[in-house]
């Protein structure tokens, strides 16, 4: 596999990537891409801040508004969860109602005896996935 790259400021940045057929890298690139080159305003009561996608733990519902979970603080969005979840890539996954996962940001699945699992972040924050999202996100893991 070949990389070129080629710093040019007066061309319009693109990606071109050329591969023989669809794998796990060519879809990891994707998602980076995709993540990297979006951006989302965040809200706190004083502060306005731009927030790249590949930076946001998760998003989720409290008292019916959305926030955005990052490594240091959480962040009101004005936007819906479902209109988030339409824009998102495949790097987000939703595990339940009021929650929306980057997959990149997973440190680990808890389980319990009564049949409960937990997502647990990088940065500590945890929540539970609901019985109806874990086939969703088994498949999206590649875990049988």
């Amino acid at each position: 596999m070949k990389l070129k790259i080629t710093i040019d400021r007066n061309h319009e940045e693109e990606i071109l990537l050329f591969a023989h057929e669809r794998t796990k890298l060519v879809d990891n690139i994707e998602s980076l891409v995709k993540n990297f080159s979006r951006e989302i305003i965040g809200y706190t009561e004083t502060q306005t801040y731009i927030l790249h996608f590949s930076n946001i733990t998760c998003f989720i519902v409290e008292n019916n508004k959305v926030y955005a979970i990052t490594d240091k603080e959480k962040l009101q969005i004005k936007m819906r969860l479902y209109q988030l979840e339409e824009m998102l890539s495949d790097s987000f996954v939703k595990i339940n109602q009021s929650c929306i996962a980057n997959i990149n940001e997973i440190k680990r699945f808890d389980s319990s005896i009564s049949g409960t699992l937990k997502v647990v972040f990088k940065n500590g924050y945890g929540d539970y996935v609901s019985r109806r999202n874990i086939k969703a996100i088994k498949e999206r893991l590649g875990v049988k």
